[in-house]
């Protein structure tokens, strides 16, 4: 059965995903971890090895309950400037491959390898030469998958895993993706795969088979006609190539272990620091603060606002996030908090926006964030620090996409 996903003739969209890329960094710099359970992290494991993975471990999960599953594996700190300078790498190889590169992480992109066959050779060619070349120029192993849409690239590549290239042919869509389960689909979580199930429905045909009306009746009709179109294959979306971040985030684990509120707003504090920066390094304002709190039955909860005015301003961004954590301390007394994170969305370019003129005085808010932006460039984020982080451990600075 031919099928409309991508719209294209030939398999000719790459997904490359570099595989455990924290833990595989860290086995390539120490040769003594080759071949052994490997967990970065502390209090909670950020990424865990294959070797780790097989035996249960999953990111994030509590230190403690990944050593009592893999009693053998290595605890290793995150080296973070190691994992931006490999990803730098590995992206100069996508880059050198197609001009059409999407990234979508630091460890994984779409590259669109259509009409490069004089050049380079067909793209299953291209796709291994790429993992060639990463292995060889990188030292690290990389998945792709090579399929008609970005979609079924993805899920191919998350099949053929760890260190493999899966090609689904133009036609051999549905034959690829029926048998799998619903939860492989973009947009099924735990709540909707739990929803499917008690349908009857555990694999992506039975979806498809349920029909677009069915789904939709199930689960809401924006949610039902986007997965009954991903069950069809259907995913017409380009390699798009200098979009600019929709939101600049940043979170942090906070562990088990019972934290004060000060160590809480103080991490808080932190992470507005670092995003503030973000910010105008990016040339860019926002206008809605989204916090996300993790609780110790893992639970989430979101909470945002939105300003009236567009703005870059770490003490004005702070005020805001502030309030919607204090709005959220009754939930954290009652039932913990191990992760906090912060996003600012609504973004917009700087000279875009028409600032409002201060009328209230003088105000040198923005003198002082350029002038602190300046000296943390020069000397280190840490020649300033505010009174409430000092003898605090920093907020590393995670590899990011650029903003």
């Amino acid at each position: 059965m031919r099928v409309e996903a991508g719209n294209r003739a030939e398999a000719s969209i790459l997904h490359a995903d570099l595989d455990s890329f924290y833990a595989s960094v860290e086995q390539r710099d120490d040769p003594s971890l080759r071949g052994r359970p490997v967990l970065v992290g502390g209090g909670v494991v950020v990424a865990a090895s294959y070797e780790a993975k097989a035996l249960g471990v999953r990111c994030p999960m509590p230190g403690h309950e990944a050593r009592a599953l893999c009693p053998r594996a290595v605890m290793v700190r995150p080296r973070f400037e190691a994992y931006t300078e490999a990803s730098r790498a590995v992206f100069a190889i996508f880059n050198g491959t197609t001009p059409l590169v999407e990234g979508i992480s630091v460890d994984e992109a779409f590259l669109d390898v259509g009409g490069l066959a004089k050049i380079s050779g067909t793209p299953v060619a291209i796709a291994e030469q790429l993992r060639r070349r990463v292995r060889e120029d990188v030292g690290l192993p990389i998945t792709v998958g090579v399929a008609t849409s970005k979609f079924v690239a993805k899920v191919a590549s998350a099949a053929g895993k760890p260190d493999g290239l899966l090609h689904i042919p133009a036609g051999a869509e549905l034959e690829f993706l029926h048998p799998l389960p619903v939860r492989r689909l973009w947009g099924v979580g735990a709540k909707t795969e739990q929803r499917l199930h008690d349908a009857g429905i555990e694999t992506v045909g039975q979806m498809a088979s349920l029909g677009e009306a069915h789904l939709a009746s199930l689960l809401g009709p924006g949610t039902g006609r986007h997965l009954y179109s991903l069950a069809m294959a259907h995913d017409p979306r380009r390699v798009s190539t200098g979009r600019r971040r929709t939101s600049i985030g940043a979170q942090r684990a906070l562990g088990r272990r019972i934290k004060s509120e000060a160590d809480i707003e103080a991490t808080l504090v932190g992470i507005v620091d670092s995003l503030g920066r973000r910010l105008r390094g990016a040339d860019r304002l926002t206008r809605t603060m989204v916090l996300r709190l993790r609780f110790h039955d893992f639970e989430r909860v979101t909470g945002s606002r939105s300003l009236l005015e567009p703005t870059d301003g770490t003490e004005t961004i702070l005020a805001v996030a502030r309030g919607l954590l204090d709005e959220a301390m009754p939930l954290i007394r009652d039932r913990g908090c191990t992760l906090i994170g912060l996003s600012l969305t609504n973004l917009s370019d700087h000279g875009a926006v028409q600032l409002a003129i201060p009328f209230g005085g003088d105000d040198h808010a923005g003198e002082l964030d350029v002038a602190i932006d300046s000296l943390r460039n020069r000397y280190g984020k840490g020649a300033v620090t505010r009174g409430v982080l000092v003898g605090r451990r920093a907020l590393p600075d995670t590899p990011m996409l650029p903003d």
